[in-house]
């Protein structure tokens, strides 16, 4: 059975307000079950059957859900293993990370169907490549692979893709473990801090960050970093 992007939106809505409301998690991968395919954005057959009206509310949905992935206060990481085109890279744009195997395609090819990007690729994109980079992309509506995605600034790591497909997901998930292992809310912090002072300048960009550092000051799990740092063995955080 194909899943649209109508049902894709309201599934993954329900699952960030699951996760947003689970404090043991410490990140999330977004992945596909789907060979060579990480999201191809919008079914074609499926927009053509709705009204304007219907067409703008949609949009709609999807831009508020994928503001609410770039949302979420743990880190995220976008495993590409096939194509992510239109509302596809959008979702994983939002990701705060994104990894691709060499074979994956990457592209915002909205102007193709005489459509823009409505799910904050416009935005999203200019802050990830750069300007000029991200308008070229944009108007000639250009499809890019992992490796040359990589060498853009795309996305962080392109991988050899292997027989079973799922090459950027298991560079993802050793990522992941990576990043489980440090404290969950100095990383909560972290991503705020970052997050934050992007969009402001530098002055109140470092008060945001003193604000986020004064968070982790009275937590037990600084202090545990502390004890197994003295005693020589590894921490074990427990996000408190």
């Amino acid at each position: 059975m194909t899943l649209s992007f109508k049902n894709l939106v309201k599934m993954m809505s329900e699952a960030m307000h699951d996760i947003k409301n689970n404090n043991k998690v410490r990140s999330v991968i977004l992945c596909s079950m789907v060979p060579g395919i990480f999201c191809a954005g919008a079914d074609l057959k499926e927009r053509a059957k709705m009204h304007q009206n219907e067409v703008a509310s949609f949009v709609s949905k999807a831009r508020a859900l994928i503001t609410d992935l770039g949302n979420l206060p743990i880190p995220t990481i976008a495993a590409i293993d096939g194509a992510a085109l239109g509302g596809g890279l959008e979702m994983a744009l939002a990701c705060d990370i994104r990894i691709a195997s060499t074979t994956a395609k990457l592209g915002l090819v909205e102007t193709k169907l005489a459509i823009i990007p409505g799910a904050g690729g416009t935005q999203r994109l200019p802050r990830v490549i750069g300007i000029s980079l991200a308008k070229e992309l944009i108007f000639a509506a250009r499809v890019l692979d992992g490796t040359e995605a990589f060498r853009v600034g795309l996305v962080s790591h392109a991988v050899e893709q292997n027989k079973s497909g799922d090459a950027a997901y298991l560079r993802a998930l050793e990522l992941a473990r990576e990043i489980n292992s440090q404290g969950p809310i100095a990383v909560r912090m972290a991503k705020l801090a970052i997050n934050q002072g992007m969009e402001v300048d530098l002055s109140t960009g470092l008060a945001i960050e003193e604000a986020c550092y004064a968070q982790v000051i009275p937590t037990k799990d600084r202090l545990e970093g502390l004890a197994a740092f003295k005693e020589k063995r590894q921490p074990l955080y427990k996000g408190e």
